[in-house]
């Protein structure tokens, strides 16, 4: 075999790689999508339909208190990620939001993906608790906001648009006294689209959930809306 033939069958070996990857790149689409969470349904229990699809919730926007002090209102128009937690738990909210914060790393540098944990013991969790907080694990040089406010606003928001339960087990029970059991709330991350839909649910203790979770977020952005 010459050397003129051997350079044709290696440039083709190691070219026909290149053009796809070409060719996908400038032609190819990705299909794959995310369901949608929570359809609404009518007092008849019905689900909702508009013009022969499937109508589905989405987070109203709402406003709370940062770790500065200051009002911040979430609303839709960006990849939102929210947990519930308290500062001073010490089981499930360390590991979440642990795995969470090493999610927001890999997006620190796209303002377009916001994160937000919301306290369930606002009374304790103030702005300066969770600044110090959000500090300690390095959320504060992330798109990352801890926000607090009123507790029964959040109790509503939580049960009502998040559909996560959450209860203070003391106003029930006088004799629970443990922070760890008198808070009851979820271990669930919440992904949101940037039109308000819920497009994902995840474990936050459980880290193949947190990987789902970035690798689904990488799955909006990549929708040609957000392509960069």
């Amino acid at each position: 075999m010459n050397k003129t033939l051997k350079a044709g069958i290696l440039f083709a070996i190691l070219g026909i790689p290149v053009l796809t990857f070409i060719f996908l790149k400038l032609f190819g689409k990705n299909n794959f999508d995310l369901p949608y969470f929570f359809p609404e349904t009518g007092d008849n229990g019905e689900v909702k339909m508009m013009a022969g699809d499937t109508v589905f919730a989405t987070m109203p926007p709402f406003t709370l208190v940062n770790t500065e002090g200051d009002s911040t209102t979430v609303q839709p128009g960006k990849i939102t990620v929210v947990n519930f937690f308290f500062s001073r738990c010490g089981t499930i909210c360390p590991i979440t939001n642990t795995n969470l914060t090493e999610v927001a790393e890999s997006f620190k540098d796209n303002p377009d993906v916001r994160f937000y944990g919301i306290s369930v013991d606002p009374k304790y969790d103030t702005p300066a608790v969770l600044k110090s907080y959000a500090r300690a694990l390095g959320m504060d040089r992330l798109h990352y906001d801890l926000l607090t406010g009123d507790k029964k606003y959040i109790y509503d928001l939580s049960i009502e648009n998040f559909r996560l339960p959450v209860a203070d087990a003391s106003e029930y029970d006088p004799a629970v006294t443990r922070v760890d059991d008198m808070f009851i709330h979820s271990d669930k991350i919440m992904l949101i689209d940037p039109e308000g839909h819920f497009r994902g649910i995840y474990s936050g203790t459980q880290r193949s959930e947190t990987e789902r979770l970035k690798l689904e977020i990488k799955v909006l952005l990549s929708h040609d809306k957000y392509e960069r």
